[in-house]
């Protein structure tokens, strides 16, 4: 029984674990929320782009809708 108790664990650091560095973790979330907000602001303005305005000169308006109208 008396050889069983001068085992001891003994745990290991992991320096590469994010919990166990602050300013690592800190790092990594600023990165994450930045690529994050990156990404969605690109893909706003892509869909923008895409979306965009296309002037269109084949259009009839009614003449009584003009800056200057014409009435009858």
């Amino acid at each position: 029984m008396d050889t069983l108790q001068n085992y001891k664990e003994i745990e290991v650091e992991n320096t590469n674990d994010i919990e166990l560095s602050k300013p690592s973790k800190s790092r990594f979330l600023f990165v994450l929320f930045f690529l994050g907000f990156f990404i969605f602001a690109w893909s706003g303005c892509y869909k923008l782009y895409e979306n965009k305005f296309q002037k269109n000169d084949d259009v009839k308006v009614p003449e009584s809708t003009l800056y200057e109208p014409k009435y009858k």
